[in-house]
C-alpha cells in the first residue's frame, strides 16, 4: 500500500465528519413542523481545501461520485475511497478521470457502472427536484453544486417577479426561481442539450407554465433585451439568431462561463466582464436585482466589484443595496476567498 493511500482515506474521513450536518439531514424525515428540507446533492470532498489537489466526491442524490481534474488515482486509492463513502452510505460510486487538459473523461468503468452512471437520475436540493447523469455528452453532472446559494437566494426572491437567467445551463436558477413563484422566467444558453434538461427540471417541478427556453448566443439575446444593437466580434456577416424585443426584467442573474469566442463577442471574465454586464444593467428594471457571478480564482473580489459598480453608474443608474451570496460550508475556501464570486445589486 502506498503511503499516499492512508491521508487519503484520514483526509476524506475528515472531510465527511465536517459534512455530517448535510449526512444526517438525509435520514431526518421533513415534517411541516420542523421546516426541514431534503437535500441530497452536495460535497463531501473539495480538493486541495481538504487536502489533495484536484480531488473532488460528491452525493449526488443515490450515488457518489469522485472526479480527478489533476492526476489519476490509483487502484488502491479508489479502493481507499470506496471504503471510507460506503461506510457512511452504501450506494453506487462513480469515478470520473477528467485529469487530461481538455477535464474530458478518460477512465472506462465496468459494464453495469457504466450504465447506472448514463442513466437519468433525479437528486433533490431544498426539495426542488433536477435531473442528473454522472456521465453523458458533456462534461459536468448537469447540475453545479457551488451554485446552491445562488438559487436559494433566487427563490427567496422572485415571488410575482419576472427573472432573466443568461448563460443558464440546466436552468437551475430559472426552475429555483419558478418554484418562488417567479411570473415569467426566460432562460438563455446556446446549447440545445442543456436546455432540454431545463426542461425536464420544470417539469419536474411543475413550473414548466412560467419558463421560456431560448437556445441563443448570449450576445446577441442580452444586447435586444437591453435595447442595444446586435454587432459583430469580427465584423463579419452575423449568423442567424432568435430575435427579441427589448424588455427588462425584476431580476438578471448573469453566470457567465471563464473565457468563450463566437461571431457575435468575446466572453471574459478576466479582462472584459463588462461587455456582459453592461447591457444586462440595461435589462434590468430600476428596483430590481442583478446577480453576478465571477468563477476566476485570480480576479480579486472588491476590484471586481468596483468594476461593477462603476459600470452601473457609467448607464446613469446606482447601486442602492450589494449582498455578497458566499457558498456553503461543504464548499471551504481559503481564507474565506473562494474562486466564485456572487453578488447582488439593487439598480436604482
Amino acid at each position: 500500500m502506498s503511503s499516499l493511500i492512508m491521508p487519503v482515506a484520514s483526509l476524506l474521513n475528515t472531510a465527511l465528519a465536517k459534512r455530517a450536518y448535510l449526512i444526517d439531514q438525509l435520514s431526518s424525515p421533513t415534517t411541516p413542523t420542523t421546516g426541514s428540507s431534503k437535500t441530497d446533492c452536495f460535497r463531501v470532498f473539495h480538493g486541495t481545501v481538504d487536502g489533495v489537489n484536484g480531488l473532488n466526491i460528491d452525493r449526488y442524490g443515490d450515488a457518489w461520485l469522485i472526479q480527478t481534474f489533476h492526476k489519476t488515482l490509483s487502484e488502491q486509492e479508489v479502493e481507499a475511497i470506496h471504503k471510507e463513502l460506503l461506510a457512511i452510505a452504501d450506494l453506487p460510486i462513480v469515478y470520473n478521470d477528467r485529469s487530461n487538459k481538455n477535464s474530458r473523461i478518460i477512465n472506462k468503468l465496468d459494464a453495469e457502472t457504466e450504465a447506472y452512471a448514463r442513466s437519468e437520475k433525479v437528486i433533490s436540493e431544498n426539495d426542488i427536484l433536477f435531473t442528473s447523469k454522472l456521465r453523458h455528452e458533456g462534461q459536468d453532472p448537469l447540475l453545479f453544486l457551488d451554485m446552491r446559494i445562488g438559487r436559494e437566494f433566487v427563490k427567496a426572491n422572485s415571488h410575482k417577479k419576472s427573472v432573466l437567467n443568461l448563460f443558464a445551463y440546466t436552468c437551475g436558477i430559472g426552475t429555483a426561481a419558478a418554484v418562488g413563484g417567479a411570473k415569467r422566467v426566460v432562460n438563455v444558453d446556446f446549447s440545445s442539450f442543456a436546455l432540454a434538461a431545463g426542461r425536464k427540471n420544470a417539469e419536474l417541478n411543475g413550473v414548466e407554465s412560467v419558463c421560456q427556453f431560448i437556445h441563443s448566443d448570449a450576445f446577441p439575446a442580452l444586447r435586444q433585451l437591453a435595447g442595444l444593437k446586435v454587432t459583430s466580434r469580427n465584423k463579419k456577416k452575423l449568423p442567424s439568431y432568435p430575435r427579441m424585443s427589448a424588455s427588462q426584467f425584476d431580476l438578471v442573474f448573469l453566470d457567465p462561463p471563464r473565457f468563450a469566442k463566437s461571431a457575435f463577442g468575446t466572453v471574459d471574465l478576466i479582462n472584459d466582464y463588462q461587455s456582459l454586464f453592461k447591457p444586462a444593467v440595461l435589462a434590468t428594471k430600476p428596483g430590481g436585482k442583478i446577480i453576478s457571478c465571477n468563477n476566476v480564482a485570480k480576479v480579486d473580489r472588491e476590484t471586481w466589484f468596483n468594476s461593477l459598480v462603476r459600470c452601473v453608474e457609467k448607464q446613469g443608474s446606482s447601486v442602492s443595496e450589494a449582498t455578497w451570496l458566499d457558498c456553503h460550508q461543504d464548499f471551504p475556501s481559503f481564507d474565506d476567498n473562494h474562486p466564485l464570486k456572487i453578488v447582488s445589486l439593487t439598480i436604482t
